[in-house]
């Protein structure tokens, strides 16, 4: 497993490298076919600009389909590995994306061959590999939901949160708002401008006031640029804005925040635009009842598993969106998703491989 690892970690995989992101979804695919054979069916959905989406469909022992999800896109840039190459060391393996989330891609296609070495009971399996997920699956959300549509399961293969699934994912928009003012002399003429930043660091002040800790909404504006110089009155200036809910009530109450932004000059003209890139993943009655059947399993390993809400979103928020079955952080065992620090915990992959099975068996 850990040659698999490494293999698919030194094929670097931006989400914004297409040629990358296809030479790392043909070993993912070389991977799966050499541990588990020809699939009995292949679709590969091509992405655009953006990574394409491998469907590879084996059939079962038992009735139904489980759906397997994966992405194989990292927010490491091309070049990273050349100063951080993948290594294991003192029980961990660290590499970008190693953690989020090729160990769990790995994981998922030895679940299979798992299941078929000890001759267990299985539903069919439909493996998915999307490589635009960080980016907000523009390409791949379509797929998803397709795959996901009939499936007695879907597993998400993101890392878990310290061992635990998780259930539970807020939400996530993103939003910019562009800001238009009046350009003139800051010193000549300072009051025939209508600043855009002026009024940007009101509006900003308005964004940051619609967060709430009780709700469990954040609003976050993580950029900000204009003006084109300091003895200039701004005529222009823009925000990027990130906004993570719990409840989906709250996605309506921050569109009319975004609706409403006022400046306090009249001439200042203000625009909104973005989306809801995922809805929030909340614990229907078929996601429960699939996360009690992965308790049993993992009891009857010795194993006491939890579950966990968390701040970040994943695929799995669309297939939860439609009231459908998944569980996610089906993944690794480590830290790090993002940093430097990036890393899983090696004796935790057969265990995690080990629940995998378990519950694909459970749903046969």
């Amino acid at each position: 497993m850990l040659d698999d690892l490494r293999a698919v970690v030194e094929v670097e995989t931006h989400s914004y490298d297409k040629v990358m992101l296809v030479r790392g979804l043909r070993e993912i695919r070389a991977r799966a076919v050499g541990h588990l054979g020809t699939p009995d069916d292949e679709i590969l959905h091509e992405g655009g600009g953006h990574g394409d989406v491998l469907e590879l469909y084996y059939r079962g022992t038992a009735p139904g389909t489980v759906l397997l999800l994966s992405h194989y896109d990292t927010v490491w840039p091309t070049g990273t590995l050349a100063g951080w190459p993948f290594a294991v060391l003192e029980g961990k393996a660290t590499g970008p994306g190693v953690f989020d989330m090729k160990t769990g891609l790995v994981q998922s296609i030895w679940a299979l061959r798992g299941l078929r070495e000890l001759g267990l009971p299985h539903p069919g399996v439909r493996f998915l590999f999307n490589g635009d997920e960080e980016i907000g699956s523009p390409a791949s959300r379509e797929h998803i939901e397709a795959a996901s549509e009939d499936a007695l399961a879907t597993l998400v293969f993101e890392a878990s949160m310290d061992g635990a699934l998780k259930t539970a994912r807020k939400g996530v928009g993103l939003f910019n708002v562009t800001v238009t003012g009046v350009e003139a002399h800051a010193g000549l003429d300072p009051y025939a401008g209508a600043s855009a930043v002026h009024a940007l660091a009101e509006i900003v002040t308005t964004l940051a006031r619609a967060g709430s800790r009780e709700r469990g909404t954040t609003v976050n504006v993580g950029l900000i640029s204009g003006g084109t110089g300091r003895n200039v009155t701004a005529g222009r200036a823009a925000c990027g804005v990130d906004v993570r809910v719990t409840d989906p009530a709250e996605m309506g109450r921050i569109d009319d925040v975004l609706a409403a932004l006022r400046a306090s000059d009249p001439r200042i003209k203000i625009c909104a635009t973005g989306e809801w890139n995922r809805p929030p993943m909340v614990q229907n009655p078929a996601s429960q009842q699939l996360f009690k059947q992965a308790q049993e399993v993992a009891a009857g390993f010795g194993w006491l598993l939890d579950e966990a809400a968390v701040g970040g979103a994943s695929d799995g928020n669309f297939v939860s969106a439609l009231g459908r079955p998944v569980l996610d952080g089906m993944g690794a065992v480590g830290d790090g998703a993002h940093a430097r620090h990036e890393h899983v915990v090696i004796e935790h992959i057969p265990e995690r491989t080990a629940l995998t099975m378990g519950l694909i068996t459970a749903l046969a």
